[in-house]
């Protein structure tokens, strides 16, 4: 787990915050395995921060979903729920798919965000981008970015939810190199399918992205806490 030095303590409006976010990055980064138990004295000592803000954290991410309180056992990391992930990425799906056959019936060249996704994709491979976590955020943004173009706050709202309950395995998709190649080349098909007003190709190729990385992370997670169980 990452120490909180003085100097973030310093720097931070508030230590709660900070320390929710220390434990959030920690359970994203599997350095807090799924089902661990813990205690409030143990993660305190461990970020060497006093016991009060890290309640407050864990009381956060409690109604978050991605930790729970056992009495007189102290807390848990929630164990991942696949069937609950898998429906998520179904809602994704839908609504991706919805925003790209609205989208065909657009003036893209009046949208800002769409010309920006595709100075952003439409690269070369020696400029793409090999930094794990870098890599998911954009990944993330991108298919954010084609529902918020759309123009439909509340549908913008309800992906970027589903996106942030995904986030804990989803940003395991960019652990091998031939997946970050295959999102550079995906994204391009799927851009170039939106311009070209291809909306029932666009969609395929949406799906089909979405449903192979949806297919990888689980497996790569599955092997990660097989791992760590193994070592443990």
């Amino acid at each position: 787990m990452t120490k909180i030095t003085s100097s973030s303590k310093k720097g931070s409006d508030s230590l709660s915050e900070l320390v929710f976010q220390n434990i959030k990055n920690d359970i994203f980064d599997f350095k807090l395995m799924p089902g661990e138990r813990f205690t409030e004295s143990e993660i305190a000592q461990a970020y060497q921060v006093s016991r009060t803000p890290i309640r407050q954290a864990l009381y956060r991410l409690q109604q978050d979903g991605y930790v729970e309180v056992h009495f007189r056992s102290g807390w848990q990391v929630r164990p991942l729920d696949f069937k609950a992930y898998e429906e998520l990425y179904d809602v994704r799906i839908l609504l991706e798919k919805y925003a790209i056959q609205q989208l065909c019936h657009l003036d893209l060249a009046q949208s800002s965000i769409m010309t920006s996704l595709k100075q952003q994709w439409c690269i070369e491979p020696e400029q793409y981008l090999y930094d794990l976590k870098q890599l998911a955020q954009l990944d993330e943004a991108f298919h954010c970015n084609l529902v918020k173009a759309l123009g439909n706050l509340e549908m913008a709202k309800i992906h970027q939810d589903i996106s942030e309950k995904i986030r804990i395995i989803r940003r395991l998709d960019f652990s091998k190199d031939f997946r970050i190649e295959a999102t550079y080349a995906e994204h391009q098909q799927i851009l170039a399918c939106i311009f070209r007003k291809d909306s029932e190709t666009a969609c395929k190729e949406i799906e089909q992205h979405i449903s192979k990385s949806r297919d990888e992370v689980k497996r790569i997670t599955l092997e990660m806490i097989a791992s760590h169980s193994v070592v443990r």
